[in-house]
Order: C-alpha cells, then sequence, then structure tokens
C-alpha cells in the first residue's frame, strides 16, 4: 500500500489498468470476429458437404455416407437456397428445434458484437439457424442448423489465449513505461524535492542550492528556475538579517542622539530669552533645525520599531478625522490651506489613530514639497471608500518618482528620511487597503488612498 501511494507506484498501475483498457477495446471487435469467421466457416463446410449430393445422378447418398458429411460439417442439417427452388441437402432424421436464426449477410458490426458477447455469457446451449451466401455460387445461399454450445468452447479458449497475450503486453509494455517516466520524471522530481527539503532546513548554506541539470524539457526548466529562486531567497534572507542588525543599530543611534537633542531644545528655549540682537537672529534657525532633527529621529524610530499587527477600529465619519488633520496642519504650516470636501455622510471603521497619522503624513509631504494648497476628497465606490489628497505642489521628481514607497530612499527634501509615504502604504494595507499615485505634474500631485467601507 506504501508502494501505491509513490508517483512511481500509481504510475505503474495507471499504466497497467490503461493497457487492459486498450487490450480490451481490441477484444471486442476481435471476438465478434472470431465468431463470424467460425460461421462463415461452418457455411463453407456445409457447401462442400452438398458437392457430394452433386456428384451423384439423382442427388442422393447413402443414410451412413449423409451422416458422416453432417458430422464433418458439424450440423444436423444442410439447406441450399436457389433462385430457382430451395432444398434440404443433408438431414438427421429427427433434427431439434431451431432456438435461433442469425443471416450473415444482413448483420452489422455493433450486431456482430453484442451477438458474440451475447453468447459468451449463455450458459445453456442453443440450435442456431446460419443463413450465408455461397462464396462460389452468387446468389445461392447455405442454410446450417448447428449447436451453439462448440461455438461458444472455441471463443472462451480463443479469449482465454488473448487474456494471457493481454496480460504478458500490459506488464511489459508497463515495465518499460514505468522505468521511462521511473528515468525522466520520477528520479528528477525526487531530486527537486529532496533539495527543497534541505534548502527549507537551512536556507542560508550556499552549498544546498541545486544543481540544475542541461536538460532542455520542462523539468529542465524547473531546475533552473528552483535554483534561481533559491538565489534569490538566499540573498533576501542575507539583506534581510543586514537590515534587521543595521535598523537595531539605528533604533539605538536614534535613541542616544533624540535625547542629546532635547536637552539642545532646553538650551534653545533659554536663548530665545537673551535680549542679544545677535542671539535672537540666530535663535529660530537652531530651532528649526533642531526641530528637524527630532522629527527625523522620531519618525525613523517609529518606522524601525512599529510592529503593532491589532487594529484599534472604531466606527467614525471621515469628514471629522480630515478636518483634525487640518487643524494639526494649520499650526504647523499657517499659511498653508487645507479644504476638507468629504461628504458628512462617509464613514469609516478603521483605527482613527493610524488614519489621523496616514493623512498628516501626505499632508506634511506636500506642504513640505511647496504646496499652498491640500484639498481632501472622499467617495464610496461599492465595497471600497476612496479617499484623494490632491495638492497644488510642483509635483514629484523622477527620481522620487524611482523610489516611490522605498524606505530611506523616496525622500529629496533635504533632511528627509523618505519614510512617510511607507508609513502610509504600510497603515493602509493594515486595513485591507492600499495607497496609490494617481497622478503628478507640475499643476500638483493627487495620492488615492483605497479602504474597505463599512458594512451597512
Amino acid at each position: 500500500m506504501v508502494a501505491l501511494r509513490s508517483l512511481s507506484g500509481r504510475l505503474l498501475v495507471l499504466t497497467i489498468l490503461f493497457v487492459m483498457l486498450a487490450e480490451f477495446l481490441i477484444y471486442a471487435p476481435s471476438i465478434s470476429r472470431f465468431r463470424k469467421t467460425y460461421l462463415e466457416e461452418h457455411i463453407a463446410k456445409a457447401q462442400l458437404a452438398t458437392l457430394a449430393l452433386e456428384a451423384t445422378p439423382d442427388n442422393m447418398v447413402s443414410r451412413d455416407l449423409e451422416d458422416m458429411l453432417l458430422f464433418h460439417a458439424e450440423a444436423y442439417a444442410v439447406i441450399v437456397d436457389r433462385p430457382d427452388r430451395r432444398m434440404l441437402a443433408l438431414s438427421k432424421d429427427m433434427p431439434p428445434a431451431v432456438d435461433a436464426t442469425f443471416d450473415l449477410r444482413h448483420t452489422h458490426f455493433p450486431t456482430w458484437i453484442s451477438d458474440a458477447f451475447a453468447a459468451l455469457l449463455r450458459k445453456d446451449n442453443r440450435v442456431l439457424r446460419v443463413i450465408g451466401e455461397s462464396t462460389k455460387n452468387p446468389g445461392v445461399a447455405i442454410e446450417v442448423v448447428l449447436d451453439e454450445a462448440p461455438m461458444r468452447e472455441a471463443m472462451l479458449g480463443y479469449s482465454t489465449r488473448i487474456l494471457q497475450l493481454s496480460v504478458v503486453i500490459s506488464l511489459f509494455t508497463a515495465g518499460l513505461v514505468y522505468l521511462t517516466l521511473q528515468w525522466l520524471m520520477v528520479r528528477p522530481l525526487r531530486r527537486i524535492t529532496r533539495n527543497m527539503t534541505r534548502f527549507r532546513a537551512n536556507p542560508e548554506d550556499e552549498t544546498r542550492i541545486i544543481v540544475p541539470s542541461d536538460r532542455g524539457d520542462e523539468i529542465g526548466v524547473a531546475q533552473r528556475e528552483l535554483a534561481e529562486m533559491q538565489r534569490e531567497v538566499r540573498a533576501a534572507l542575507r539583506q534581510k538579517g543586514r537590515l534587521a542588525a543595521l535598523g537595531s543599530a539605528v533604533a539605538k543611534i536614534n535613541h542616544d542622539l533624540r535625547n542629546t537633542l532635547a536637552t539642545a531644545v532646553l538650551v534653545s528655549d533659554r536663548l530665545a530669552y537673551i535680549d542679544d540682537p545677535e542671539v535672537k537672529k540666530v535663535t529660530p534657525r537652531l530651532m528649526d533645525a533642531v526641530n528637524r532633527a527630532v522629527g527625523m529621529c522620531s519618525q525613523t524610530l517609529d518606522y524601525l520599531g512599529d510592529t503593532r499587527t491589532k487594529l484599534s477600529r472604531s466606527l467614525f465619519h471621515l469628514q471629522e478625522v480630515v478636518a483634525e488633520v487640518g487643524a494639526a496642519q494649520r499650526e504647523t504650516f499657517p499659511d498653508a490651506a487645507w479644504d476638507n470636501a468629504v461628504p458628512f455622510e462617509v464613514d469609516l471603521e478603521a483605527d482613527r489613530e493610524l488614519l489621523v497619522r496616514a493623512l498628516g503624513n501626505l499632508a506634511r509631504n506636500a506642504f513640505e514639497a511647496g504646496a499652498a494648497r491640500v484639498r481632501v476628497e472622499a467617495r464610496r465606490d461599492g465595497r471600497q471608500v476612496e479617499v484623494d489628497v490632491v495638492d497644488d505642489g510642483p509635483g514629484l521628481s523622477q527620481r522620487a518618482l524611482d523610489n516611490l514607497f522605498k524606505p530611506f530612499a523616496g525622500s529629496v527634501r533635504k533632511g528627509g528620511t523618505g519614510l512617510g509615504l511607507v508609513i502610509v502604504r504600510d497603515i493602509l494595507r493594515a486595513h485591507g487597503g492600499d495607497v496609490t499615485l494617481v497622478r503628478s505634474a507640475d499643476d500638483g500631485t493627487v495620492f488615492r488612498l483605497v479602504l474597505p467601507a463599512r458594512r451597512r
């Protein structure tokens, strides 16, 4: 039973079954042809028996000769049906009653098959009346009355020989097919499977990458693709490990740097109370630089340490969240315009705090890039809510477009980390949505946030 669960065992069994099925499809017309030939031979024997009558002047033979002719013809009676007359040529003294009649002149292939299997399945003997055309005298019909049992025995003997030959052919063919498939498919697949298991145990071990063969078929393609995939996975794991170590180091550095900058902020606050004109001139720029450094450290720490997977969902109107984000932006960018065009009936069931953070990041990016106005629009589209954040800024540069949503690479602003859009995308995907760039040109940029709508 264990062997049948393997691919090679199943291939062997299926090959045997399919060959036996093919043999059966060959056997059906063969056995019907055997039956037809058997009956035609008896028609020919009966015709030969009637030649003895034609050799006599009065078309009569002795009783003993008639019995001998019928014995060799294996028949009870022979009838010759000519166009001008019908004659009982040979007959037993008391021929049995006929059980079935078969006319070989008016039968078709499906009928031959059904009659052959009907004869094989019977247990009793029938007396048959078989009618066939004379091969030497066209237009003359020969009728023979004979037993069906000898024919069935001959058919069973023929079937036994066919079965034995079929078994030998099927086993021989199945063995050849099995060995061929074992060599061409099963062995390479087992090698691929073993390699995948070994690679999974230690994907960072370069020696466990499969060495593809030079085959040009699908197996060879699979081996080469698997080797390439394993190399990419190994490189990704190595890169992931390096990034994890780098992230840990950056987090520690940022933590210490933020503490140092906090001290600098306190010192800067004290400088603001000094009446020296030169100090008052330098202090705003110092405060701005310190605030930017603190913001950059905070954003980096938030990205590296954000392992939040559970959302604190609540039901709220999106318009209220957009208004809250706008109020916060006006404190940082007093001269900027904020248009809240979200209909009041648009509501969401999401994490309000994270959504405020995502919209705030998009707004801050727009204002810092030079936009004077940001407009937020929203609409419900079937099972999702689409939120468009539209600004009138100068648009994204080609470098920013090429590195969109890439951490530490997507920012073109001096002192930027490029984490704003990455954090927005992570927040949206945690909700089952996403963020995409709809348009970016000289007259502004449009980002679209897609969120699952609240089920009504």
